[in-house]
């Protein structure tokens, strides 16, 4: 009787462990893959697309110019190349042509002419005339480019070809006796022998005048 009822126990504790054991979550199996359905790969994109920065202005091409291009108004000025030794700074256009006086002696006048440039007190300040003038000579007294600055912008004489003023005595060219002769050394004077008025003119066309009455 005993014997019994320890084998009955004994299936009883069988049954129970199988019956836990059978209680474990049951493994899924793995989908099938459809025909025709290439797998996913794995590897590493050896060329990955770059993402877009959204608001990134698109980078602007270099320009070329154009050949011919106009040249920049700002930009400074070279001295002409016709100067014949007039340099910076370079006076402006004859504006006046001071004629004086010079000399007088018993047959005759000498007259005395001057080129001045200007309106310009900054021009007249900057080469040597301190005094507040804005109508000046083109160099001081003695400077070793008045010459060539007188001629840059008085021009030569139209009847000598000269550097310097063409003359006139009452609207005719002074040729010599009994008018009026151009000095034999400097075409800035003239030698008057006769009274009337006494013209001294630029190449473009600016004159001085004095009147001339022994």
């Amino acid at each position: 009787m005993r014997l019994r009822a320890g084998a009955t126990a004994l299936l009883a504790c069988c049954l129970a462990a199988w019956a836990c054991g059978s209680l474990d979550t049951p493994t899924i199996p793995e989908p099938t893959p459809q025909p025709g359905t290439p797998p996913a790969s794995t590897a590493p994109n050896p060329g990955p697309t770059p993402t877009p920065v959204l608001g990134a202005p698109a980078p602007k091409p270099t320009p070329t110019p154009e050949p011919g291009a106009t040249p920049d108004p700002s930009a400074t000025p070279a001295a002409p190349t016709d100067s014949g030794g007039c340099g910076d700074p370079l006076p402006g256009a004859l504006a006046q042509v001071n004629v004086k006086v010079h000399q007088r002696g018993d047959n005759h006048w000498l007259l005395d002419s001057t080129p001045l440039v200007g309106p310009d007190a900054a021009y007249c300040a900057k080469i040597g005339f301190t005094d507040g003038r804005s109508m000046c000579p083109v160099r001081v007294e003695g400077h070793p480019e008045r010459e060539a600055c007188e001629l840059y912008v008085t021009g030569r004489a139209r009847d000598t070809g000269r550097s310097g003023p063409t003359w006139y005595a009452d609207g005719a060219l002074c040729t010599g006796r009994p008018g009026c002769e151009n000095h034999p050394d400097n075409q800035y004077q003239v030698i008057a022998y006769k009274n009337g008025l006494y013209k001294a003119c630029g190449k473009n066309d600016v004159c001085g005048d004095v009147i001339v009455a022994r």
